[in-house]
């Protein structure tokens, strides 16, 4: 590939140039743009930028992959960075990066300087083009989506973090003849931000939800409830809340908190898991505070997520499970159409080595009431 000039979706990408060293400082510089991209030095200069511009883009394009600077047509001020790298000629793939100045966030730059050169780079000859991105950089995963990458799987510590250590990544990947467009989600965002019924509302949890969770999750009936019947560590609670929004675009579950609609007070947790993506098959769990129990949230909850997961979701079938004893979880599940099919022994794992065994439930569209 060589260096051309191609505009395309509203930016321009070009060649860096040695007035484009401050708004590389501002990017670089930027606390979020180096804890998603550990390999910035840091603190990054105004010298870092330079020897980018004159040394280190040049080398990107010798070795046969590209370093674009991301600029707005109208001023030709420099907006972001894109580019490949990694570039394996005879395997015909190559690894594609960016990121956007602080200022140019939420304009659609990266989604559209990640169209463009994923197209110029198809167009002369890569077969695959590989996105990754840190495990809680879900706005770096949107824009894969939006350009019609496809999650392929976790890479486990594949990037030194910054101060030590390594943490995994997501790969995103499209090929040549995948179809154009965004990739079509499993789990797709909920309307206008949460679903509700007047009553309950549901929303998607989020990273400062910790507190609720850990407490709601730590307490003797939820932790009875639960296989093995071990309260969680706090650590694994944030890690939890962290990466909500990224399982949610993975299409792994869909996790949300169950508000008071009238207060907007959490009342509990909900989540929805894609359990079986071939046969359309779903799983559901609740939980909650015991201030809100038997006022008929549970089960308004749960009508709220069947009727997202058999509708925006398009799943063909739910299952639910719950410990023999749980009466209250099996009557709400009921209420809403489940049916019982059966107890699948010594499913579970218990304590002491002990088994724990599983009632489990289904749903079909057509008995959801």
């Amino acid at each position: 590939m060589t260096p051309e000039v191609v505009e395309a979706y509203g930016v321009r990408l070009r060649p860096f140039r040695i007035d484009d060293a401050a708004d590389v400082v501002e990017g670089c510089a930027d606390p979020m743009t180096g804890r998603f991209i550990s390999g910035l030095p840091s603190p990054y200069t105004e010298a870092d930028a330079r020897a980018w511009i004159t040394q280190g883009a040049p080398a990107a394009w010798a070795a046969g992959g590209a370093a674009y600077a991301v600029a707005d047509p109208a001023t030709d001020r420099l907006l972001g960075a894109v580019g490949l790298g990694q570039a394996v000629a005879y395997r015909g793939q190559a690894e594609i990066g960016y990121w956007v100045t602080p200022g140019a966030r939420g304009r659609g730059v990266a989604r559209a300087a990640t169209r463009a050169l994923t197209e110029r780079a198809f167009a002369t000859g890569t077969a695959r083009l590989d996105l990754l991105t840190h495990a809680e950089n879900a706005a770096s995963q949107r824009v894969a989506l939006a350009v019609g990458f496809r999650f392929e799987g976790v890479r486990r510590a594949a990037n030194p973090t910054r101060g030590g250590g390594r943490h995994d990544l997501l790969a995103w990947v499209r090929l040549a003849d995948d179809p154009s467009g965004p990739t079509p989600r499993q789990l797709p965002d909920l309307p206008e931000g949460g679903l509700g019924d007047g009553t309950v509302t549901l929303r998607r949890l989020a990273p400062d939800d910790v507190d609720l969770m850990y407490g709601l999750h730590t307490r003797p009936e939820v932790v009875a409830n639960q296989a093995p019947p071990v309260p969680p560590e706090r650590a694994a609670v944030e890690r939890r809340c962290r990466l909500a929004e990224s399982q949610w675009l993975t299409g792994e579950i869909a996790r949300m908190l169950i508000l008071d609609t009238a207060s907007g007070v959490p009342a509990g947790s909900c989540g929805l898991s894609v359990s079986d993506p071939y046969a359309g098959e779903g799983s559901l769990g609740y939980a909650l505070l015991p201030a809100w129990r038997g006022r008929g949230y549970a089960t308004r909850a749960v009508r709220l997520l069947a009727a997202w997961a058999f509708g925006p979701a398009g799943l063909a079938r739910l299952a639910a499970a719950t410990m023999p004893d749980n009466v209250g979880s099996q009557r709400v599940l009921e209420k809403v159409g489940f049916r019982r099919e059966g107890l699948l022994r010594g499913r579970l794992p218990g304590l002491a080595g002990s088994r724990i065994d599983d009632l489990v439930f289904g749903l079909l569209p057509e008995e959801f009431r």
